[in-house]
C-alpha cells in the first residue's frame, strides 16, 4: 500500500514483462510480411533497370528517378531539363486530395458533431448509418457514383425535372467529379475521428464561455475546435493519406486529363509495357510524402500538448 502511494498509484511492476515480446511476436510478423517486405521490394526495384517486357534485370540504376524528375530528349542524349510531366500529376494528386479533404472537413464536422449530441441510445444508430454504405466494395460504389454523375444520369434528371437547369451539367471527367468521388469513398475516416474526440468534450465548457458573454463562433473557435483538434488532425489525415494514392476515383470520374500519381503507379506495374522500377520509384517518392505529412503532424501535435 505504502509504495502505491508514493508512487501516485502507478503500477511498480510489469505483469506481462517476461511474455511482451512473444506477445508482440504475431503483430510484428504481420507487420514485417505485409508491409515491411513489399516497402523494402519496391524500395530495391526503384534502384534496378527495366526489363523490356515487363518486369526487372537485376543491375544497379538511376533510371527510374531520373525518368521521373529529368527530361533528356526522345533518345535520352539531349541535354537534361526539368521532367514536369510526373511534377505535375504529383502536385495534381496533393491538390485533389487536399480538396476532398477539405470537403469532408466541412460535412464531417458537423456530422460528428450532431451524432455526438445525440441521446446515448441513438448515436449507435446514427453511426451505424454513417459506415454501412462502406460495406459495399469501393470499385461497386465508384461505379455506382459515375452513374449517378453522368450527363444523363438520375442528377441531371432530378436537376431538369424540377427546372433548375434547362440541359445536363456536365460533372464526369472533371476535378470537381474526382473530388467528389474521393470525399465520397472516405468520408466515414472524418466523421468517426471527430465523432470521437467530440463526444470525450466537456460541454461544460461552452456553456461557462457562453456564461462570459462568448459568442457561438467565440466558442467554436477557441473552445471547442482546441478541445477535438486531435480528431480533426486524425481525420485528416486518414482521409489525406488514401486519397493522394487513389487511382479507382481518378480513372473511373476523371479520365486521362485528371490523371493522378496512384493512377501513374498503376500504370506501371499492368501489362509488359509496364515499368517496374519508374512505378516502384514513383511509390518511394509518394511514400516520402507522406512520412513527411505524418512526421509534420506529429510535429505539430507534439507543440501543442507542449512535449
Amino acid at each position: 500500500m505504502a509504495g502505491g502511494a508514493a508512487s501516485g498509484g502507478k503500477a511498480q511492476t510489469d505483469t506481462y514483462k517476461e511474455a511482451r515480446t512473444l506477445l508482440l511476436l504475431p503483430s510484428w510478423l504481420v507487420l514485417g510480411f505485409f508491409v515491411l517486405i513489399p516497402v523494402f521490394m519496391m524500395l530495391i526495384y526503384s534502384f534496378l533497370t527495366k526489363e523490356f517486357r515487363g518486369g526487372v534485370i537485376w543491375e544497379f540504376s538511376l533510371a527510374a528517378y531520373d525518368q521521373f524528375f529529368f527530361d533528356r530528349g526522345l533518345f535520352g542524349d539531349d541535354a537534361p531539363s526539368i521532367e514536369w510531366t510526373y511534377i505535375n500529376i504529383f502536385w495534381r494528386s496533393i491538390w485533389q486530395a487536399g480538396a476532398a479533404t477539405i470537403f469532408a472537413l466541412l460535412i464531417g464536422f458537423p456530422t460528428a458533431y450532431f451524432i455526438a449530441t445525440r441521446p446515448p441510445n441513438s448515436r449507435q444508430m446514427w453511426v451505424f448509418l454513417v459506415t454501412i454504405p462502406y460495406w459495399v466494395n469501393l470499385l461497386i460504389r465508384t461505379v455506382s457514383m459515375k452513374f449517378l454523375l453522368r450527363d444523363q444520369g438520375p442528377l441531371n434528371d432530378f436537376l431538369m425535372g424540377i427546372g433548375i437547369v434547362d440541359s445536363p451539367i456536365h460533372i464526369i471527367n472533371t476535378d470537381f467529379a474526382v473530388q467528389l468521388g474521393l470525399f465520397y469513398s472516405y468520408l466515414p475516416f472524418m466523421v468517426l475521428p471527430i465523432y470521437a474526440a467530440v463526444e470525450r468534450y466537456n460541454f461544460s465548457l461552452s456553456e461557462a464561455a457562453a456564461d462570459l458573454y462568448a459568442s457561438k463562433w467565440q466558442t467554436l473557435r477557441r473552445v471547442l475546435l482546441p478541445a477535438v483538434k486531435p480528431g480533426v488532425i486524425a481525420g485528416c489525415i486518414l482521409v489525406f493519406v488514401p486519397s493522394l494514392g487513389s487511382f479507382l476515383a481518378p480513372d473511373l470520374l476523371g479520365g486521362a486529363k485528371n490523371f493522378m500519381i496512384g493512377s501513374l503507379i498503376e500504370e506501371q506495374f499492368k501489362g509488359n509495357a509496364g515499368n517496374w522500377p519508374f512505378g516502384a520509384a514513383a511509390s518511394m517518392i509518394l511514400l516520402s510524402l507522406v512520412l513527411i505529412v505524418l512526421m509534420l503532424s506529429a510535429r505539430q501535435q507534439n507543440k501543442g500538448e507542449g512535449v
